[in-house]
């Protein structure tokens, strides 16, 4: 199919609002970094995802998801193909019956937590200043704070690789540390059920509240950056093993290695995907010479 004939297809799927093309997806990621998206697709609803993922499908065309760039570094020269942003339209959140929240994977872990907090549902909090979506914390098993999305998620609704949505149980899902079954699978999260509890809206915010205190009190939230960048080893810290190292500080061009958290890396200005590249690396390596313990990255490197 030509390029301008697969773009028209888009477009009668998703509007002429819900396709841009040569995207800048420094404007989509915390990172702020990154070249342009050959197409960003905007779907509203179920279908329209399905329904775009289907076409790439057809078309032999590259596809990718995103929801809020929290925790992906995408390449200096930008994304062939196509880029289904799922945060901003794609964002419901419905109370149910029995402390019950089903979400859409859009839907950023802020506004789920401010909606729970006001529905008088806890055990959200956690997940108050993690700075993605539903659907990354689903897929990534998000957490914080001694919380983690498998605490609190009764199951999720997912597209599988031959297009057809399917339930997924929590039993199914088979949630380990930063992973899971959609995960391993490659299966694109659409929805999450969430199971909460009862509580007053003024002890849920004054948790929140201290969450986000400890937080703007540890990380570096002025600069633009994708979080923790590494895993934590089994039996250590990673902003540790980095601070014990000595890198606090450290630059390859843009990107730094916080001073105010070893655990993030930052962009201080101009920093390019290349700059977060080789600094990643050259953490890793000096880590590993210092103590012997491998640092697995924590945010994804599009290619």
């Amino acid at each position: 199919m030509r390029t301008d004939d697969f773009a028209h297809k888009l477009q009668m799927l998703l509007g002429a609002e819900g396709l841009r093309a040569d995207e800048p997806l420094s404007a989509h990621t915390t990172f702020r970094i990154g070249g342009p998206a050959q197409w960003l697709a905007l779907p509203r609803t179920e279908d329209e995802v399905a329904a775009v993922a289907g076409a790439c499908r057809a078309a032999g065309v590259a596809w990718r998801v995103l929801g809020a760039g929290s925790n992906v570094l995408a390449p200096d020269e930008g994304l062939p193909g196509v880029t289904i942003k799922l945060a901003g339209n794609f964002a419901a959140i419905e109370k149910l019956p029995g402390g019950l929240l089903r979400v859409q994977a859009g839907a950023t872990d802020a506004d789920v937590a401010a909606f729970a907090r006001d529905a008088g549902l806890a055990g959200f909090e956690f997940a108050c200043g993690i700075p993605g979506t539903i659907g990354g914390a689903a897929y990534m098993n998000a957490g914080a704070y001694g919380g983690q999305f498998s605490d609190v998620c009764t199951g999720v609704r997912c597209l599988t690789g031959n297009g057809e949505v399917r339930e997924v149980p929590a039993a199914e899902a088979a949630w380990g540390y930063r992973e899971s079954r959609m995960m391993r699978e490659g299966w694109v999260v659409l929805a999450a059920t969430l199971q909460l509890e009862a509580d007053s809206p003024a002890a849920i915010g004054a948790r929140m509240d201290d969450l986000t205190r400890r937080r703007e009190e540890k990380q570096p939230l002025d600069l633009p950056s994708c979080g923790s960048a590494f895993k934590r080893p089994e039996g250590h810290f990673a902003g540790k093993l980095i601070q014990d190292a000595g890198l606090q500080g450290l630059s390859v061009g843009g990107a730094q290695v916080s001073e105010k958290h070893a655990g993030f890396i930052v962009n201080t200005g101009g920093a390019t995907a290349a700059d977060v590249f080789a600094l990643i690396a050259e953490v890793q390596a000096r880590v590993l010479a210092d103590s012997g313990v491998s640092l697995e990255p924590e945010v994804r490197l599009w290619s």
